[in-house]
């Protein structure tokens, strides 16, 4: 088949999206597939990759949040490719101005078209003192996703919160986390002892976008409890955002080790002890899966990743909304609890596994080639003009 991909985020970009987005496309350009990737322009130039072909649009950054890019509309421009050059299928991964133009695009020329339903926009709103768009961001969301033949979510809750935006097309694709790169194995006894680590001193670790929108507060209330009980505990972040200026001046005894990728990332997960991820803001938190890959116990709010993957008191703790007490509880209990975090890492690790990649490149092959399908047998319902 060929494939369209439409997205605003793309690496060397870090968060969930962009990732998870590179890797259908790359999985399904390993199977054979021409991949035709429509993105914005970064500043910094990504890899050219074999069986992607990539068209550059206009883009911006977003307004106080200059990590994620939104594509310019392109419709004209992306109507004159489509035509010369007509995907059987069009995926489009981000709702941005580039995203309604690619989804307007694709209806008028009847190519079929999925959507990823990715990020609570909604929900950031508030953490950006413009609480009051928050209805209608969920108004677009809702209209954008209802103009789809499907709608991609990782879990069953977020097609409940589909239902409630009116949008009905909800189709479940499991995120994959590559267990090769994230080991245990990773850890790194060097790395630890640039930290000033002392012995077997506790390693809180957190890992994603320093913005306000991930709690971050809870995750130091959290990680200073520890420290009362443990004071050689230290706290390494890895990531970079909006709050890590004033974070890093008000504790400069943490470790900000800035944004990593690859194996160097891996080596910070594996060499941590463990993942307490106070944010209340996922859609799904790739991280979570990043962490329990790597032996690390979680404590988590009971949603996104860790509602389906976590289970509670085997690999980790789950909180409920509202209940930030027992979240710092419970990340005390694993710091100072070494044998119960190792346990619980061990069974991270085990209960993991079977999230293999390749699986779910096939399962989201598998789901555009019915919706191939499904346009091929209402084109040959179209009555005849003749």
């Amino acid at each position: 088949m060929r494939i369209g991909i439409v997205s605003e985020t793309w690496p060397p970009e870090v968060n969930g999206v962009a990732l998870t987005v590179h890797g259908l496309a790359a999985g399904l350009a390993a199977r054979g597939h021409r991949v035709d990737l429509v993105r914005p322009r970064q500043p910094e130039a990504g890899e050219v990759e074999p069986g992607i072909d990539e068209w550059l649009t206009r883009g911006l950054s977003m307004p106080r949040y200059p990590g994620v890019r939104l594509g310019l509309p392109a419709g004209r421009a992306l109507h004159r490719r489509w035509r010369q050059q007509r995907p059987d299928v069009v995926y489009i991964a981000t709702e941005g101005p580039l995203g309604w133009s690619a989804l307007r695009t694709a209806r008028r020329l009847r190519i079929p078209v999925a959507t990823g339903f990715h990020t609570r926009f909604d929900h950031y709103a508030r953490h950006y003192d413009i609480a009051w768009t928050a209805p209608l961001v969920r108004g677009y969301l809702g209209r954008f996703h209802r103009r789809a033949a499907a709608t991609l979510v990782p879990t069953v809750a977020l097609a409940d919160e589909l239902q409630s935006l009116d949008v009905h097309n909800a189709c479940l694709l499991r995120r994959a986390v590559d267990t090769r790169l994230f080991h245990p194995d990773q850890r790194d006894p060097a790395l630890r002892t640039r930290w000033g680590v002392e012995g077997d001193g506790p390693v809180v670790l957190y890992v994603g976008r320093i913005a306000p929108e991930k709690n971050l507060a809870l995750a130091v209330r959290a990680f200073e409890a520890i420290r009362q009980r443990l004071p050689a505990a230290r706290y390494v972040w890895v990531g970079d955002g909006p709050e890590r200026a004033a974070l890093q001046a008000a504790h400069p005894d943490f470790v900000f080790a800035g944004v990593q990728r690859g194996e160097e990332l891996a080596r910070h997960y594996a060499s941590a002890d463990l993942f307490p991820f106070p944010s209340l803001s996922e859609t799904f938190g790739n991280v979570i899966l990043e962490a329990l890959a790597s032996g690390l116990p979680v404590v988590a709010y009971n949603e996104g990743a860790a509602r389906e993957h976590l289970h509670d008191g085997i690999d980790g703790y789950r909180i409920d909304q509202g209940g930030e007490r027992a979240f710092v509880d419970a990340a005390v209990r694993l710091a100072g609890d070494p044998a119960l975090a190792r346990r619980m890492g061990r069974a991270a690790r085990e209960n993991i596994e079977q999230l293999s990649p390749d699986v779910v490149v096939r399962e989201f092959e598998a789901l555009l080639y019915e919706l191939t399908k499904e346009s091929e047998h209402a084109r040959d319902a179209l009555p005849s003009r003749a």
